[in-house]
């Protein structure tokens, strides 16, 4: 993006030294040079828009545009020199606007194709923060395109024409590269008719088919530079930014590639605006996916380092395992494991630098076999109450679970870092420093990339199944399609299908049965309810048909056993019985004035629930906050 620049300041240093023969000399082979290499570097298209954020440029009021249209500045802009050149860091009063009369601007907004890419820095992370863009996002008008980011990730948001739902429904696809505040990165966005990608430093971060056919465009919206901007909402840009330039084409990866390593030098930059980032646990170490000879040790550091797991069968911890550089979700899979064993572990981490951290020793145990018994915990819908979470957990730890199971709504909002790195993982660390927790998906977590990179699972990760002892749990997300064509209602029939377990348990957010208030149907101003979740029921009928024994729920944020179930209709054995457990943090609810006949027991307050499996003999038990037991049922098969 800036070797044209330079070269001609090259021309220049010679021409005050030539004659005047030895100038058109001079200006012929300069010339040709540079052309031979303004060609080579750019093997992709050629922009039709191109800011820079510096001095040079920003003259008044107005942001002078190399192509295409001028920026309207208002508000703060502050320039920032490196060891480098210059940049504009933006604060929450700046606005750069391109205008709003998209037809005006019509030679500057791509169609068919289209590569966007900037160099700047994110200051202040947020949920919705853009550096380019031109979009309305208001529930089924979405439409336009933006560069930008959320929270701790980098986003390429698009809306077309020949997506599948057909209602300029946008897909946000998010890198899965990491952001450090302050420092400047390379972000890359390309859309070539059918996928889109972000490059990150010249590196593929990410890829999706949803889009395809023409860009869809708005009637009217504002096209902006340096924030987030529709008809309703308006984030700016906290940070700095050096360069957006904009293509109505498709660039390749190899091209990428080579306009980062023009400015390569910028990532080496130390990040500017921010307080120094001390090196040490976001999160520290958890434990996933527990099996009989192996099991995941997970955390998260303040910067890019390397990890090492070291465990052993006493506190000496003399084994170890080496992971990746420059990782900030550190993974370790530890294989070779004696089953029903008692392990110790650490991590310890070295940064860029050379500085270490390490975590305290933790002890962890592998899965139990076939005919020995085990217990687990079950805690749902913990979402953003640290301070219920934390007590459940300790009280969970205290009566020593083999595993944690979880019916989703970890968090309040799964795409802010701060629910996950501050409200989650602190709270339940006492118990998932110990033992491995088992989620699946609730509607809080909004399919966020988090989950996904804070849980180490089978693919596809929001379906999964796992054994332990004598029994097979199916994890399924109901948020996603789960009726009877669906990918899931498929895998599950015949995963069921196979199971030749003792005890078959079924885990999913949404309560195929419920008595609560309000969620479906409100039972205060009518008597018409659906009794729980419909799409969630449609599984019923392969719980039925395979013999599930229980079904673990949570989002209604109380707790409540049913009877047993079989075809919509209870019976006193050979059924399924459908368990809710919120009571792991969220804003409590209470049950309907009217008991159907399928509740067996009902109550509202914050719980955890403690499940032993013996052979044929199966006991729940229910504690409440202060840890007093509410409710004991015993299953005998």
């Amino acid at each position: 993006m800036f070797n044209f620049s330079v070269t001609r300041c090259t021309f220049r240093s010679f021409r005050h030294r030539a004659s005047i023969v030895g100038q058109t000399l001079i200006f012929l082979l300069v010339a040709l040079g540079m052309a031979a290499e303004y060609a080579s570097a750019h093997e992709g298209p050629d922009p039709i828009a191109h800011w820079f954020f510096n001095t040079r440029s920003a003259q008044g009021n107005k942001l002078n545009a190399r192509l295409g249209p001028d920026a309207k500045i208002s508000g703060t802009i502050k320039v920032v020199r490196d060891d480098v050149g210059e940049s504009l860091l933006l604060a929450a009063d700046t606005s750069l606007e391109l205008g709003d009369d998209l037809a005006r601007l019509s030679n500057y907004l791509p169609r068919k194709e289209m590569t966007v890419a900037s160099w700047f820095a994110v200051n202040q992370p947020r949920e919705w923060g853009g550096v380019i863009g031109v979009i309305q996002d208001n529930g089924n008008r979405e439409k336009g395109w933006v560069l930008g980011y959320g929270y701790n990730r980098f986003y390429f948001g698009l809306a077309t024409k020949g997506a599948d739902d057909g209602d300029g429904k946008m897909t946000y696809l998010y890198s899965d590269a990491r952001f450090e505040k302050g420092r400047l990165y390379h972000v890359a966005a390309v859309y070539d008719g059918t996928k889109m990608q972000i490059f990150v430093n010249g590196e593929l971060s990410g890829e999706s088919k949803v889009q395809s056919g023409d860009i869809l465009y708005p009637k009217s919206a504002p096209f902006v530079l340096g924030k987030y901007k529709d008809a309703d909402e308006d984030h700016p840009h906290l940070g700095r930014i050096r360069e957006v330039v904009l293509y109505d084409m498709a660039a390749k990866p190899e091209w990428v590639k080579k306009e980062f390593t023009h400015q390569e030098q910028l990532v080496s930059l130390p990040p500017q605006g921010v307080a120094p980032v001390k090196f040490d646990f976001m999160i520290k170490p958890y434990l996933q996916f527990v099996t009989q000879d192996g099991i995941t040790v997970m955390c998260q550091t303040s910067k890019a380092a390397m990890a090492e797991v070291h465990y052993g069968e006493t506190v000496a911890v003399d084994q170890k395992i080496v992971g990746e550089k420059n990782r900030f979700i550190h993974e370790g899979k530890i294989s070779g494991l004696q089953p029903e064993t008692q392990y110790f572990y650490k991590v310890v981490t070295t940064d860029a630098e050379g500085k270490k951290i390490e975590s305290e020793v933790r002890t962890f145990q592998t899965a139990n076999k076939e005919t020995t018994p085990f217990s687990f915990a079950v805690i749902s819908d913990t979402q953003s109450n640290p301070a219920v979470s934390g007590k459940v957990a300790q009280h969970a730890w205290a009566q020593r679970p083999n595993f944690l199971l979880h019916p989703g709504d970890l968090v309040g909002t799964g795409s802010n870092d701060d629910h996950w790195t501050k409200q989650y993982f602190p709270s339940m660390e006492p118990l998932v420093s110990r033992v491995a927790f088992f989620p699946v998906l609730g509607n809080h977590e909004v399919n966020a990339r988090n989950y996904y990179d804070y849980m180490s699972l089978p693919s596809p990760e929001y379906y999964y199944t796992y054994s332990y002892g004598n029994s097979q749990f199916f994890m399924i997300d109901t948020n996603k399609n789960v009726g009877p064509d669906s990918e899931q209602y498929k895998w599950l029939a015949k995963e069921l299908s196979k199971c030749k377990s003792t005890w078959k348990i079924v885990c999913h957010h949404h309560p195929p049965y419920s008595s609560d208030e309000n969620d479906y149907g409100n039972l205060w101003k009518t008597n018409r309810s659906t009794r729980g979740d419909l799409r969630a029921r449609q599984l019923a009928k392969l719980y039925d048909e395979f013999n599930v024994d229980i079904v673990w729920s949570g989002h209604i944020h109380s707790y409540e056993r049913t009877w047993p179930i079989k075809a919509d209709k209870v019976v006193q054995k050979s059924g399924s019985i459908y368990m809710i457990t919120g009571g792991g943090g969220g804003g409590l609810e209470t049950a309907g004035p009217f008991k159907p006949a399928f509740q067996n027991n009902v109550r509202r307050g914050h719980h955890y629930c403690m499940v032993s499996v013996n052979g044929k003999l199966l006991e729940i038990k229910a504690f409440d906050l202060e840890n007093r037991l509410f409710d004991y049922v015993k299953i005998e098969k």
